[in-house]
C-alpha cells in the first residue's frame, strides 16, 4: 500500500518520520496528549475505551492490527481517542473473528494514525519526559511544530462530561439494584455489573437527590478521562452520599471517591497504560497482573483517617486501591473487568455484590 509521508512532532519539537494511515483530516494535522500503551493485544478495546478522550495512543508492541477488528470487542459505540501511533500497521487480519482490518475501522470512526514510527525511541522519550502534547499528519513541518507546541493536554480538563451518556439506561436482572455513574464507562464493566445486578447507568451530571430517589442497593463510579480535579460537581455529589449506600469506584471513579473523602489527586509522569501491571493485594500479599489506563492517582498521604490502602502498584508504589470501611466504600485504580487484560481482579465485582447485600468488605 502506498502511503503519504507524515511526521509526528512532540511539544518540544522532537520529530519522528512515518506514514499517514487511518482517517486523513483535510488540514493534515491531528493533535492530542501522547501516551504509550504496553499491551500486546486488545488494541480495539484500547481505542474504544472512553478514558482515552483527548489522547493519542502509541503502542509499544510493534505489530498492531494483526487479528483485525470485531464489534464484539468494542468498549464504546464511538471511540474518543485523538489518534494512533504504531510501528507497523498490519494490512491483513488473521483471526476468524475478524470482520475487517483495523485501518478500515480507523477510517470508519475518523481516527487518524501514523505508522512506521520508531516507537521504541518514542516510548523511551515519553518515559523520561512524561506525557506531552503532540501533533502528527501530512502537513508541513512548521505547521506541525506550531500545532504540537499548542496541543492541549488533559491537565485541568473535564473530559468525562463529553463521553458520558446523555440519558439513563438499564439492563440486568439480578436481585439487587445498582446505579452506575457514567464518567466514560466501558462496555465490559457494564456487562460485569449486569451479570450480578439490575444496573441503571446514569449521566455524570446526575445529582445526589436524583441518585437517592432511585433507592439503589449500591453506587458504582466508573472509569473515565481527564483531570479529576476538574470534576468538582461530581465530587460534591458523591460526598453527599457517602455512608448512605455502598460505593465501588474504578479508575476515575477511585479519584472522584478519593476527593469526595477529602484526599487529593496528582498527575503521574507518563501514567499507567497497558495490560501487564503487577499489583500487590496488601491483605494477602497476592500479586495480581492487571489492566490499567490512568494518568492521575490519589496521593497516599492525603487519605483520611479510617481509610486503608488495599492495593499497591509494584512498579512505582502508586496507590491502586483503598477502602473506607466506615462509609462502606472501596475502589481500585486499575481495571478488574479486564477489557483487555488478565482476569485476576474480577473478584472485586463479587466483593461489591456482597457489600450491597449487607455483607462485610471481606476480600479486601
Amino acid at each position: 500500500m502506498s502511503r503519504a509521508t507524515a511526521r509526528l512532532v512532540l511539544s518540544d519539537g522532537t520529530t519522528f518520520d512515518g506514514e499517514a494511515a487511518g482517517f486523513l483530516p483535510d488540514e493534515g494535522v491531528s493533535t492530542g496528549e501522547l501516551v504509550f500503551n504496553t499491551a500486546m493485544s486488545g488494541y480495539q478495546e484500547v481505542l474504544t475505551d472512553p478514558s482515552y478522550a483527548g489522547q493519542v495512543v502509541a503502542f509499544t508492541y510493534p505489530h498492531i492490527g494483526n487479528y483485525g477488528v470485531t464489534p464484539l470487542d468494542e468498549e464504546s459505540a464511538t471511540p474518543a481517542c485523538r489518534g494512533l501511533v504504531v510501528r507497523d500497521l498490519a494490512a491483513r487480519p488473521s483471526s476468524w473473528r475478524s470482520v475487517g482490518p483495523l485501518e478500515g475501522f480507523l477510517v470508519q470512526h475518523r481516527i487518524p494514525a501514523i505508522t512506521g514510527v520508531d516507537t521504541r525511541r518514542l516510548t523511551r522519550l515519553l518515559r523520561d519526559r512524561g506525557a506531552v502534547g503532540c501533533a502528527f499528519g501530512t502537513a508541513a513541518r512548521d505547521a506541525l511544530r506550531a500545532a504540537a507546541a499548542s496541543a492541549a493536554t488533559t491537565d485541568g480538563q473535564d473530559l468525562a462530561s463529553g463521553v458520558s451518556c446523555t440519558e439513563a439506561y438499564s439492563l440486568g436482572d439480578g436481585p439487587l439494584t445498582v446505579v452506575a455513574v457514567d464518567y466514560g464507562i466501558k462496555t465490559t464493566i457494564v456487562r460485569e455489573l449486569a451479570a450480578r445486578f439490575r444496573v441503571t447507568v446514569v449521566p455524570a451530571t446526575t445529582t445526589a437527590d436524583e441518585l437517592r430517589a432511585m433507592s439503589p442497593d449500591g453506587l458504582f463510579l466508573s472509569n473515565g478521562p481527564g483531570d479529576p480535579a476538574a470534576l468538582g460537581a461530581q465530587r460534591d455529589v458523591i460526598a453527599q452520599l457517602l455512608g448512605e449506600v455502598p460505593v465501588f469506584g474504578i479508575c476515575l471513579g477511585q479519584q472522584v471517591l478519593g476527593e469526595a473523602l477529602g484526599a487529593s489527586t496528582y498527575k503521574l509522569p507518563f501514567g499507567h497504560h497497558g495490560s501487564n501491571h503487577p499489583v500487590r493485594h496488601e491483605a494477602t500479599g497476592r500479586i495480581e497482573v492487571t489492566a490499567q489506563n490512568h494518568n492521575y492517582a490519589v496521593a497516599v498521604d492525603s487519605l483520611p483517617a479510617g481509610a486503608r490502602v488495599t492495593h499497591v502498584n509494584l512498579n512505582d508504589g502508586v496507590v491502586e486501591g483503598f477502602c473506607a470501611p466506615e462509609q462502606r466504600a472501596f475502589c481500585v485504580q486499575y481495571h478488574p473487568e479486564a477489557g483487555p487484560g488478565p482476569h485476576d481482579a474480577r473478584y472485586l465485582f463479587d466483593v461489591f455484590a456482597a457489600l450491597c447485600a449487607g455483607g462485610s468488605m471481606d476480600g479486601l
